[in-house]
């Protein structure tokens, strides 16, 4: 059977269900399951904002959004929680979230540099949602993450051009 493509709504809530399952009901510390910035906001918040927006960059192709999607919707789930990735997923995307896993923010923003071109796009999302909620963050980390994120971005504007994620990233960051 075909992976369901971006229009099949029924497919895309079952997997933004599956996350917030996941990040609600098998968070690997009471604390994964809220958002740092309240203690209150469900954490599946993030994931979904990250794969929700990388579906409206119709600059990029179906197919790439329909992996980055589904990845950015999961790709804090093995560190985080002890729910398995649901079946069915495109193809591509459990390597995909392997890529993305790092073990700390330090390792993440030594080493993403050499896990390809969609990990660095993908990051883009999940940076950009880190520094709107960010409050939480110090001046310093803010500092450290606003650097890092602009890398991000620019490396991909020399991969894709300019993007919805890129203006948003430096929207953000100026």
């Amino acid at each position: 059977m075909a992976t369901p493509q971006i229009g099949d709504a029924g497919r895309l809530v079952g997997l933004v269900v599956a996350c917030f399952n996941g990040h609600s009901h098998r968070p690997t510390k009471p604390s994964k399951a809220v958002r740092r910035w309240d203690g209150k906001t469900p954490y599946a918040i993030h994931p979904t904002w990250c794969s929700m927006t990388v579906l409206t960059e119709t600059a990029l192709s179906e197919v790439l959004r329909e992996r980055l999607s589904q990845a950015l919707l999961f790709h804090d789930f093995k560190e985080d929680t002890a729910a398995s990735l649901p079946v069915g997923l495109a193809a591509g995307v459990e390597t995909l979230v392997d890529l993305m896993t790092f073990e700390s923010s330090d390792v993440e923003m030594e080493q993403v540099w050499t896990r390809g071109e969609e990990v660095l796009l993908a990051k883009l999302y999940d940076k950009v949602s880190n520094l709107l909620d960010g409050s939480w963050m110090s001046p310093e980390k803010r500092a450290k993450y606003c650097a890092y994120t602009m890398k991000l971005c620019e490396e991909v504007e020399s991969l894709h051009g300019q993007l919805n994620i890129t203006k948003m990233a430096r929207a953000i960051v100026a």
